[in-house]
């Protein structure tokens, strides 16, 4: 499959990850005092990969996410080249999927941006690299085995639904510098100024799962 070709479905993934999952957030609401819309959310990010595993997964692997790509990168499942090409893409997609949705609801629904935990940078980074680094590690752990491949799309929906349940309460749950980028694009204010929080976190956290996993799965991965 030529580069072009995972581009456009990295874009096309990132857009409806944006389009449909931040605007879930945004439309329902996820304050953690608020039951239903704060599940519905999760519930969104969660579908949209099992949606998207199973549509465009077989062009580019469905990584939607520069955390992911990066995780692959340094797990050497991805080139150089395609990396920067996944990354590209994923930008434009979610920053038009952010453009689309404020076209429906408005810069000031939020758009599902993501924001600091109690205005404490530090608390956020921690946050979001643990969130990040389970969220990767488990795509990494049940993409290791071609057998998975029938339920792998359905065990990172819900591992994404997973952190989100958690993570939402803190910081929105970004796990996805791309997904952060787009809507703090549009909305501005302290959303941008803090977005390199949620730029700088997934991608450590998706590194560090790489490396963990690359430890803990090494002899097997050498004895195949």
């Amino acid at each position: 499959m030529n580069l072009l070709k995972k581009c456009v479905a990295e874009f096309i993934g990132t857009f409806v990850l944006v389009f449909f999952a931040c605007g879930t957030a945004a439309v329902v609401g996820c304050s953690a005092a608020n039951g239903t819309g704060y599940l519905l959310t999760a519930l969104a990010f969660g579908l949209v990969i099992v949606a998207m595993a199973y549509s465009i997964g077989n062009v580019s692997g469905c990584h939607i996410n520069p955390a992911v790509s990066i995780a692959m990168l340094v797990s050497g499942k991805l080139s150089v080249k395609d990396f920067l090409g996944y990354l590209a893409a994923q930008f434009a997609g979610a920053i038009a999927g952010a453009a689309a949705l404020m076209a429906f609801v408005g810069k000031d629904s939020g758009l599902g941006a993501n924001a600091l935990y109690q205005g404490n940078i530090g608390l956020s980074l921690l946050i979001e690299v643990i969130l990040t680094f389970v969220f990767v590690i488990a795509i990494l752990g049940v993409t290791s085995k071609k057998e998975n491949g029938a339920v792998a799309g359905i065990v990172i929906g819900l591992s994404l639904t997973l952190v989100h349940i958690l993570g939402i309460s803190f910081t929105g749950t970004s796990v996805n510098p791309a997904r952060s980028f787009g809507p703090a694009l549009f909305v501005g204010g302290e959303a941008l100024a803090n977005v390199w929080v949620f730029l700088v976190a997934p991608l450590v956290g998706g590194v560090l799962a790489a490396l963990v996993y690359k430890f803990l799965a090494g002899e097997k991965e050498e004895a195949k």
